[in-house]
């Protein structure tokens, strides 16, 4: 793990870009994310997040640009390692491995999540086992940790992909559409579990579509627009923005969003 000032960003991004031909999915994003917070990501499709999500969690190799975890850049590396210095993430899409058991796949996160392998094999230790009971425990599978992955539904897919994050012990968590397609109720759900991770000290970036869950939980927002940042600040100033509501919310959203925040400072 790094070590550096607790008033220092944890995650600083400069200038990082990337691209795919002169199609510029990510273009000069910059970025300063303060420990213990949450930064919500939202934006229209195709406006580049997952990309930049996939870019500095080393998904996919940056164009340019650099980034650093802490005192560490982390410009160029791998995926694993970069989880194993504690960064750890979440997909939009489905990824887990249905053949495993719910427990195996925490199992799998934890051990190459945490340390380096030269070896890949699987090999079962006591603090293995416990990291994945404790992260099925904190999500609410722990009932369901001896069933296999592929019958579960779409909300407790998701809920094991963070259950494999969690047990990675990770400082930042990047969390990539984490309740969509859910019912109302689901995603109280996972709001009560991204208010967990935060209560533990976890920083967490996350992206979202759903305004009132990115809203509710977000000190602070970036509207993504075309690979740049269209707009940084507080939750509450986003359907101000005149910019915002004519290239992603629409003047509906945004009258909704503004009686919501009306109502939560009444």
């Amino acid at each position: 793990m790094t070590t550096t000032s607790a008033s220092a960003p944890i995650f600083v991004c400069d200038n990082v870009s990337k691209h795919y031909g002169s199609l510029a999915a990510v273009d000069g994003m910059s970025l300063a994310i303060d420990r213990g917070t949450v930064l919500g990501i939202g934006g229209p499709n195709g406006a580049g997040k997952t990309t930049f999500f996939d870019v500095v969690t080393g998904v996919t190799p940056a164009t340019g640009g650099r980034a650093w975890f802490g005192d560490t850049e982390i410009t160029g590396f791998s995926s694993d390692r970069i989880c194993q210095l504690g960064v750890a993430r979440t997909f939009q899409l489905n990824a887990t491995f249905d053949s495993l058991t719910v427990r195996e796949n925490v199992e799998v996160s934890a051990l190459f999540g945490r340390e380096a392998r030269r070896l890949p094999r699987l090999t079962r230790t006591k603090v293995l086992e416990q990291a994945a009971s404790e992260a099925l425990d904190f999500v609410g599978l722990a009932d369901k940790a001896d069933q296999p992955a592929a019958r579960l539904p779409v909300l407790d897919r998701k809920l094991l992909m963070i259950a494999g994050a969690v047990a990675t012990d990770p400082q930042l968590l990047f969390l990539d559409e984490p309740v969509g397609g859910l019912a109302v109720h689901e995603i109280d759900r996972v709001m009560e579990i991204v208010e967990k991770i935060r209560a533990r000290g976890v920083t967490i970036v996350l992206i979202e579509h759903v305004m009132r869950f990115l809203l509710a939980l977000s000190t602070k927002v970036v509207i993504m627009h075309q690979g740049k940042i269209l707009f940084e600040g507080q939750p509450s100033r986003v359907a101000d923005d005149e910019r915002v509501v004519n290239a992603y919310l629409g003047a509906g959203a945004s009258s909704r969003l503004k009686r919501y925040f009306a109502a939560r400072e009444a």
